[in-house]
């Protein structure tokens, strides 16, 4: 992975998060710059209460322009879950789609992750509740005041995709250095 100059680890990378949604699709942008997460904006993308199709394009419409307001790096998107309801997870996964859609198409490489996977990120335990997560991504941004709650999720994500970045190189750090300690 390189920086916007070609040399290796990103030295700054704008981060687009979504929590996906047929009705709210949150989004939050994070800036990393040196290792530290600064926080660029987040919001929601609150669609009609017409038919799915049509709320599918205002899904789409909406990622695409933030991507063009915000020009990521990165994209982190939540994964879909096995709802109680099969009619609701299908059609979350498709608002999912619609979202990825957006993103593939603006050509930026697509990251998923878990609920479990970014509570734990950003909380420290998956099992955290949704006002926990508010909180830690208040506190980590140093916001002034708590975001949304779809927005704030989003926000999740986007640090859950930068920590995840953050432990794979420096796990490949430490692979590499073993790797040259054992051939010298």
């Amino acid at each position: 992975m390189a920086d916007r100059s070609g040399r290796g680890i990103p030295f700054m990378s704008i981060i687009l998060g979504i929590d996906p949604g047929s009705r709210i699709t949150g989004y939050g942008v994070i800036r990393i710059v040196a290792g530290k997460a600064e926080y660029l904006g987040s919001g929601c993308i609150r669609t009609d209460l017409g038919e799915l199709p049509s709320r599918l394009k205002q899904v789409y419409d909406g990622v695409s322009e933030i991507i063009t307001q915000f020009k990521p790096d990165e994209f982190a998107i939540e994964r879909v879950f096995m709802a109680r309801n099969a009619d609701s997870a299908l059609k979350l996964g498709q608002a999912r789609g619609s979202a990825i859609v957006a993103a593939v198409n603006a050509l930026l490489p697509v990251s998923e992750y878990s609920a479990t996977q970014i509570k734990q990120a950003v909380v420290g335990t998956g099992g955290a509740a949704k006002e926990q997560v508010q909180h830690m991504v208040t506190h980590l941004l140093k916001l002034s005041a708590t975001p949304q709650a779809d927005a704030a999720d989003a926000l999740g994500v986007a640090l859950c995709h930068f920590h995840t970045r953050q432990s794979l190189i420096r796990m490949a750090g430490r692979a590499s250095g073993s790797v040259r300690g054992r051939y010298r």
